[in-house]
């Protein structure tokens, strides 16, 4: 969680929590000058299961960038900003904005479901907050990180640190529990389902990157076989060895020094985690391949 060098540009991170800052202050100019249609505005932009029946698909978006109170805008703000930072760094923009609008989209679609059903207990009041993608940063977060030591305040008050995985187990305890009981003006079925969302989304893209390495291994050349089994340490050392008699510049050497490393990489935290730097060895990695 500590931060990176200062870039040039913003980050995605800070950019959300900009517009996030910034739909509220236009809906609180709004309320005061227009106070009718802001509310008429605000009912057709919050997510809600009669939203949603008339095909106003739109707020499965939209709800996630509304807040409905000052309280409600700073936690999710802060929540987003400690994790949010650290994940779009790690994972890439695109990625970064899949899992955060997804996870967000899944848990307002859950809370929704649910209202549905049990509309005695949810209710079928509109649902708004960034907290359901929130949420699901920081399941993505614990899951990416399990064993780093998180800070994290009980009531907002007291500072207990725990392993990254124990807070995905507390924060899904307390979603669970607050979906248990009624009247608490929490959509905790959102938070649960952004959750939900983004374990469910990192695990697609695990089995994605199985299956791309599985399809490397079924290629029928030496070197696709050498270079799926790049992480076993006999075929590495033999490897060294073939660039140390072929020089410093052989493709034996390129896959040794540049390949295995990235594939190890893979293998223990997915190919999601790639750099750019990374993406574009393995290009030059499949093409030599290619023209063999």
């Amino acid at each position: 969680m500590r931060e990176g060098p200062v870039g040039t540009r913003w980050s995605l991170t800070t950019t959300l929590i900009a517009i996030n800052t910034g739909v509220f202050v236009l809906g609180l100019i709004a309320a005061l000058i227009w106070p009718q249609g802001y509310w008429r505005l605000f009912g057709m932009l919050a997510l809600s299961p009669t939203g949603l029946a008339r095909g106003w698909l739109w707020q499965i978006l939209t709800f996630q960038f509304l807040h409905g109170s000052l309280f409600h805008l700073i936690i999710n703000c802060v929540v987003l900003y400690f994790f949010g930072r650290p994940l779009e760094e790690s994972l890439g923009r695109p990625f970064f904005l899949r899992l955060y609008f997804g996870s967000g989209a899944v848990g307002g679609i859950l809370q929704v479901a649910l209202a549905w059903v049990f509309p005695g207990h949810f209710g079928m009041s509109g649902v708004v907050g960034a907290s359901a993608g929130v949420f699901g940063l920081i399941a993505a977060f614990a899951l990416l990180n399990r064993e780093t030591p998180i800070t994290t305040l009980i009531a907002f008050v007291i500072p207990v640190t725990m392993r990254a995985k124990y807070l995905l187990v507390f924060e899904a305890l307390i979603a669970l529990l607050g979906m248990l009981s009624p009247g608490t003006g929490v959509a905790h079925a959102a938070h649960l389902g952004g959750m939900l969302g983004a374990i469910g989304y990192l695990q697609l893209r695990q089995l994605a990157a199985r299956s791309h390495l599985r399809r490397l291994r079924l290629r029928p050349t030496v070197i696709h076989r050498e270079l799926v089994g790049a992480t076993a340490p006999r075929v590495r050392a033999q490897r060294r060895r073939q660039a140390m008699d072929a020089g410093p510049s052989s493709d034996a050497d390129f896959m040794s020094r540049e390949v295995d490393p990235i594939l190890d990489k893979i293998s223990t935290q997915g190919i999601h985690s790639l750099t750019e730097r990374e993406k574009k060895i393995l290009e030059t990695a499949r093409a030599k391949m290619s023209s063999q």
